[in-house]
């Protein structure tokens, strides 16, 4: 698949438009046997400043643990991007084209007390009701190690998520 697959879509994904100001999404991770790990929401505030998108993200998980991550995303050409975040080694890449976003970076992901350095390849999908559907394959050496699916919806600010609120 590739995203000149997409690109007669009549959904036409533009990343910057889309996560810019309040976002909410909904996520879950199964593991490899398709076994659900984890579960989480996340609250998404993205600013733009010309082709640069930054994004603010709070993880609240079904445990009760919290992270957050900021993301500074670059548009480096007409449908192409790269990213980069603290837990991210060296930079993602991204290309859309029509309703579809294929990303792909590698993760020093955090798991109990030890690290894992993952490869994520994330395919997103705009959908005509404005949902994002975010599925992303997480490998190590090659081998599929789990997947997680994502849903996101554009949140007006009064209707922020308030982490405290949903415990």
């Amino acid at each position: 698949m590739t995203t000149e697959d997409f690109i007669n879509s009549k959904q036409k994904l533009d990343l910057f438009e889309y996560f810019e100001g309040h976002t909410l999404a909904w996520g879950l991770f199964e593991d490899r046997f398709g076994r659900l790990r984890r579960q989480f929401r996340v609250e998404i505030t993205g600013t733009v400043d010309g082709d640069t998108l930054v994004l603010d993200e709070q993880f609240l998980y079904a445990d009760g643990e919290q992270q957050q991550r900021t993301w500074t995303i670059r548009r480096i050409a007409e449908g192409r991007y790269s990213g980069q975040a603290a837990d991210v080694v060296g930079e993602a890449q991204g290309e859309t084209g029509g309703n579809a976003l294929h990303w792909t970076y590698t993760m020093d992901l955090q798991v109990g007390d030890r690290t894992l350095r993952v490869n994520f390849d994330d395919w997103m999908f705009l959908q005509p009701d404005g949902v994002l559907l975010n599925r992303a394959r997480v490998s190590k050496f090659g081998l599929d190690i789990g997947t997680v699916t994502l849903a996101f919806r554009k949140s007006p600010p009064s209707l922020q998520y308030d982490a405290a609120a949903s415990q």
